[in-house]
């Protein structure tokens, strides 16, 4: 990553910050054994994690949001999920001492994700992870989500930085779209769920971590 100071951090949630797929995959999971349906396991769910409902009604019943059926579908993996979003999600490991350093370092942050502000505000209202960030922009806060840049935007403004001094944390090829037309530098978090496309090199990120730890290395480097 070519050097450049940065005043604040964005970070996407799902993947990046947070792990939630056991509670996505139990919402979608409950679907099918309420169905009298076998139940799958967590590891047929988390690769799709970051993709919302559409991919975990896609694992769970292999449809698409095409299919007649999927608006019904995808309100009660809502509501099943709206009920228990805080059971098994935590942080990655290595994410909450990641946020307390960029604390330490007057580094603002704030998070821009593509989940509903339905789900993503009261999740991280729950999560004494988040008392620190400055921003949260959901999937709903301005007309367009990912890849369209304006969600990042609208964090920058939150936090009253310029675009070009953010630095943008995603686990999904979406979050560097997003991040390369706000004008800002691209981390890859290749340990988070890396939506459908798995081959990280071929996002064009300026850089690439495999745990939280590592971001303070690059952070480290590009502000010294």
């Amino acid at each position: 990553m070519s050097e450049r100071r940065f005043d604040a951090v964005l970070f996407d949630l799902d993947g990046t910050l947070i792990d939630s797929a056991p509670d996505l995959g139990a919402a979608a999971d409950k679907m099918r054994t309420d169905r009298g349906m076998e139940s799958l396991p967590l590891e047929r769910y988390r690769p799709l994690a970051g993709s919302g409902a559409r991919g975990m009604l896609g694992v769970a019943f292999g449809i698409t949001p095409e299919h007649p059926d999927f608006p019904a579908l995808r309100e009660e993996f809502f509501v099943n999920y709206e009920r228990a979003m805080t059971v098994r999600t935590h942080p990655f490991d290595g994410v909450p001492e990641m946020l307390r350093q960029l604390h330490r370092w007057d580094l603002r942050w704030g998070v821009v994700t593509n989940k509903s502000v339905r789900f993503a505000a009261p999740l991280t209202e729950a999560m004494p992870l988040f008392a620190t960030s400055g921003a949260l922009v959901c999937g709903d806060t301005t007309p367009y989500s990912k890849p369209h840049p304006e969600p990042l935007f609208e964090a920058a403004r939150r936090l009253g930085v310029a675009p070009q001094r953010c630095l943008f944390v995603g686990d999904d090829e979406r979050d560097v779209l997003a991040g390369r037309a706000a004008g800002m530098r691209t981390v890859a978090a290749v340990y988070g769920y890396l939506g459908d496309r798995s081959d990280t090199t071929q996002w064009e990120a300026d850089a690439s971590i495999d745990s939280p730890a590592a971001l303070l290395s690059l952070l480290e480097s590009a502000n010294s």
